[in-house]
């Protein structure tokens, strides 16, 4: 993922550009496939992985490399921010929609739950752990991270519908009798996070839920310096001819 404007470091762009590759990727890349996918000498990406490998940052399993831990430490450091930025927002949307509001963040394939705020004053609702699991493609969740990034053949209806309206809708994906409404969040050209509420029942009571989730993604995107909702998605989209 290259960056353009301005002056850059190559190398260090390059370096950032393995890191995001193997987040991607389920069972790590091979030094041959990441030099194809950087279009450079293997030699280079040999190069960059020692570099990574002192720092923690990469690992090797056999031929394929993958994250290590440093990069669980990095992130380890960024949770504290995020509950300074962004739980005062949740703890508001969670009471607003009397919902449980949640940001939820890409890991690999996966959405991964960071960060919840139950509703104060609610006597039933679902209660989502704090570092739960699931594949992108299911739950409003990891939709919406999935509409904020750049359009592709294969994204499935959802996605695409996400995608034009600016925010995702969910019902029964992850715990039947559950409707999940949520915003992707974007710092660059690829989401990687998300926010919304989950709450109990089949059909939406109130209509300005998705405004009000999608305002929320658009203050929590200000505060930590990306791109919300239709912003998020609107420069993912083919333009019409």
């Amino acid at each position: 993922m290259a960056v353009s404007g301005g002056e850059t470091s190559q190398t260090l762009d390059r370096g950032l550009t393995v890191l995001s590759l193997l987040a991607r990727s389920t069972n790590g890349l091979t030094a041959a496939e990441l030099a194809e996918e950087l279009r450079t000498a293997r030699a280079a990406v040999y190069r960059l992985l020692r570099t990574l490998e002192a720092h923690n940052l990469v690992g090797r399993i056999d031929t394929r490399y993958v994250l290590w831990f440093g990069v669980a430490e990095l992130a380890g450091q960024l949770k504290p921010r995020l509950q300074a930025t962004v739980l005062p927002i949740l703890l508001r949307l969670s009471e607003v929609t009397n919902s449980t509001a949640l940001l939820s963040v890409a890991d690999g394939n996966q959405a991964l739950i960071l960060l919840t705020a139950e509703p104060p004053r609610s006597t039933m609702h679902l209660a989502m752990r704090e570092g739960a699991r699931h594949a992108l493609t299911l739950g409003a969740d990891g939709i919406a991270i999935l509409a904020g990034r750049p359009e592709s053949e294969e994204d499935p209806e959802d996605v695409r519908l996400a995608r034009s309206r600016g925010y995702a809708l969910s019902i029964g994906s992850l715990q039947e009798g559950a409707m999940g409404i949520a915003a992707p969040i974007r710092v660059s050209d690829w989401a990687t996070a998300s926010l919304g509420v989950v709450q109990l029942g089949v059909r939406l009571e109130d209509d300005q839920v998705p405004l009000v989730v999608t305002e929320a993604a658009r203050e929590a995107a200000t505060r930590l310096g990306g791109k919300s909702g239709p912003e998020a998605v609107a420069q993912n989209q083919t333009p019409t001819q």
